[in-house]
């Protein structure tokens, strides 16, 4: 379900998605919460809405909380099992807020015993899988007991690297006015007032900056004209893209 960027604010078409819910065929909803590639948190209204929707027409919910750590300034997560109203199941993982993924661990919550017997089963019956790595447990425990100043760190640096990206752009292209987005560490940056050909973009980037940033198509049609860019990095690593993107811009206008 594409989102819709409204006065600077993403935002989703409630009664599309119900449309898109009420068909029968459409038996889950698979929630991306705060949402990639936008950056955006769902306000609790918005949940709610959703929650009710989903009820309405029996419809389950599995929401991904993987960025519930990387919300920033007043934007707060809430995370689904406060709304929730019918089936659901809530997946997250340190890995992305304690660059832990080569743990490979992740965590679930199915609060309804069957749903979570049947998923645990079917887990095991695909993979293999019935126990968790013991290293990903370590790790996690850890992270979660003793990690917290490290993420405030982290969240500080994250937050300014973001707001160094906004102005150098804004800077050199005064029409993009682009805003952080209010989540994650991936800048979905507008490129569209510029007017620029995307592959010619990536072309300039790759060949003449050796810089490579994920271009928005990778998302389908409704990325076109967008970049999302990984600012979870040291700030000199970033410097360098963003000046690579700017030269690349100015060698296509």
């Amino acid at each position: 379900m594409p989102l819709i960027l409204k006065d600077n604010r993403w935002r989703c078409d409630m009664d599309r998605l119900e449309a898109a819910l009420a068909e029968p065929k459409n038996t889950l909803l698979l929630l991306c919460s705060p949402h990639n590639p936008t950056g955006k948190v769902w306000r609790r209204e918005e949940l709610e809405t959703m929650a009710a929707l989903c009820q309405k027409h029996g419809v389950r919910v599995i929401s991904d909380e993987i960025h519930m750590d990387m919300t920033w300034g007043e934007h707060r997560h809430i995370p689904w099992s406060e709304v929730a109203q019918g089936p659901w199941a809530l997946f997250t993982s340190g890995s992305k807020s304690f660059n832990i993924p080569a743990f490979t661990g992740a965590y679930g919550f199915i609060p309804e015993e069957n749903e979570r017997d049947s998923y645990l089963q079917a887990l095991k019956g695909r993979d293999g899988l019935s126990s968790p790595s013991v290293p990903a447990l370590v790790a996690h425990i850890a992270a979660y007991r003793d990690g917290a100043p490290w993420l405030d760190a982290l969240r500080d640096y994250l937050q300014a690297n973001m707001r160094y990206v906004a102005d150098t752009l804004n800077n050199a292209f005064p029409a993009l006015c682009w805003q952080p987005p209010e989540a994650t560490y991936l800048a979905w940056i507008d490129l569209r007032p510029l007017n620029v050909d995307d592959r010619a973009l990536q072309q300039a980037l790759i060949a003449e900056q050796k810089v490579a940033i994920m271009p928005g198509y990778t998302y389908g049609p409704e990325g076109n004209g967008f970049l999302r860019l990984n600012v979870g990095c040291p700030r000199e690593k970033l410097e360098r893209g963003v000046e690579g993107l700017i030269a690349a811009l100015r060698s296509l206008s």
